[in-house]
């Protein structure tokens, strides 16, 4: 736990008592503050209170006297509406912060120098997160990741100077986190989400901008006119700035280049990298997840060998194109994560001989934007509710059959692919394009049990996700 102690004997209220804003209040109990903590929910008051930790209503308070008021970012803070208890707070003119900010605060009193990477965007925040984390810990430093994936910011091991912190920010959290500086900041792209939480496009991009604004270095991906707009206006305001594609070479800044990973500056260009047999890290996307990675990872010390050996051990995360087993010539991958048709396109688009299985609890436009990846698709086994719909759009576009369960789904891509006469690769694919609600309780379960039965195909190699 990095206990908060920068409010040590002062009066601070915590409205959130989930998973992270119980942990937060931990923190700020450990830290010597004195805290007064609700939620909504009954329940989860109940069970802070079990755990030593002050709770009360938030109505009844004296909000003058509050040195901080601290958030769980799944509060509202500005849209739909403002939380009552944000409403609250501004009226007292109390400073609204979250744990992020706690954080930030800790590290800078106790070690400024802690490397800390921040990494931000609409797509592809945790691949790049887990990825930059296990290339620091295969090199031997001592790292800790959390933030929006895996652990919550303050449960991580105690801020010291040698330590390097890798941290997935949400907008949430970065609109909570007004002191939060990076030695690197990444922020990859921009595309329309959580606009319901944000109001407009341009605000939700103005609070992504801050975590590489205020950034030592700000890694920025170029391949959106959103953040292309960012990377100048940090460059005219002089920052530093490393910029990335995975689309166009660059002449200043990291690219792709088939498999090859670049750098370019002063006319010169290195391969910096390769993502050459590195099959976790399939895609356009990835390659951009890649080439923030290894920005980071320069600019925090490591050398091209440390970088490369990171890449190529690296296994990926679970559930987002999972290699989870292979027999032959046919690869299993689990792309359970994938519950919209935008989120499927990544992986149609990274293999060429798919047995696509496909459905459940289906998505407003379902799966007609994920037309013009249809020919790399050999047969489809439709699953759920959307099976129905999916049909219609496939039409005779692609053969399928209505397989109802995932079971019997991957039974028989299973052996449509072991017999499939195409050269290379043949890919067995679960990228659902759907929620996973009418068979299955989240995304994680109906990833599991995809696994669980390509685990029970005889004479097969599994593979499996990095684990943390």
């Amino acid at each position: 736990m990095i206990p908060a102690s920068r409010f040590k004997d002062k009066k601070v209220a915590l409205f959130g008592l989930g998973g992270s804003g119980l942990a937060t209040a931990h923190a700020l109990v450990a830290g010597g503050a004195d805290l007064i903590a609700s939620d909504d929910n009954p329940d989860s008051v109940a069970k802070a209170a079990s755990e030593g930790v002050g709770t009360g209503d938030l109505h009844n308070i004296d909000w003058a006297g509050l040195a901080a008021f601290v958030l769980s970012p799944g509060v509202p803070l500005t849209h739909p509406k403002p939380h009552w208890s944000v409403d609250l707070a501004r009226a007292a003119a109390v400073e609204i912060i979250g744990d992020v900010e706690l954080f930030s605060r800790e590290r800078a009193a106790l070690a400024p120098s802690a490397p800390l990477v921040a990494v931000t965007g609409t797509n592809g925040k945790s691949t790049t997160t887990a990825l930059i984390s296990h290339m620091l810990k295969s090199a031997g430093r001592d790292t800790q990741m959390g933030g929006n994936i895996g652990r919550a910011v303050l449960t991580l091991e105690p801020v010291e100077p040698a330590r390097h912190y890798v941290i997935e920010c949400s907008s949430y959290q970065i609109d909570l986190a007004p002191t939060l500086k990076p030695s690197c900041g990444i922020l990859l792209n921009l595309t329309p989400d959580h606009l319901d939480r944000h109001g407009t496009m341009a605000h939700y991009a103005e609070i992504k901008e801050r975590l590489v604004a205020n950034s030592d270095l700000a890694i920025v991906g170029v391949d959106d006119t959103w953040c292309a707009d960012i990377a100048q206006r940090l460059e005219r305001a002089g920052r530093r700035v490393a910029r990335i594609s995975a689309r166009l070479p660059l002449t200043d800044g990291y690219f792709a280049s088939g498999l090859s990973l670049c750098h370019a500056r002063g006319g010169q260009v290195e391969i910096v990298g390769t993502l050459e047999g590195v099959g976790s890290l399939r895609g356009r996307h990835n390659a951009q997840n890649a080439l923030a990675a290894i920005a980071a990872c320069r600019e925090v010390g490591l050398s091209h060998a440390e970088i490369q050996a990171g890449l190529s051990s690296f296994k990926g995360l679970a559930h987002r194109m999972e290699q989870v087993g292979r027999k032959g010539n046919v690869l299993f991958v689990n792309d359970s994560k994938a519950t919209n048709a935008e989120a499927s396109a990544p992986a149609l688009a990274s293999f060429e001989t798919i047995y696509w299985i496909v459905g459940g609890l289906p998505k407003q436009g379902g799966i007609e934007s994920l037309r013009p990846l249809f020919d790399r698709v050999k047969r489809a086994y439709l699953i759920g509710e959307a099976a129905p719909a999916f049909s219609a759009t496939l039409g005779d576009a692609v053969p399928f059959e209505i397989s109802g369960t995932l079971e019997a789904a991957l039974a028989h891509a299973a052996r449509d692919a072991a017999g499939s006469k195409e050269e290379g690769e043949a890919v067995v694919l679960l990228s659902p394009a759907c929620a996973s609600f009418d068979q299955f309780r989240n995304f994680e379960v109906r990833g599991e049990a995809f696994r669980k039965a390509v685990s029970a195909i005889e004479d097969i190699e599994m593979m499996g996700a990095q684990s943390w």
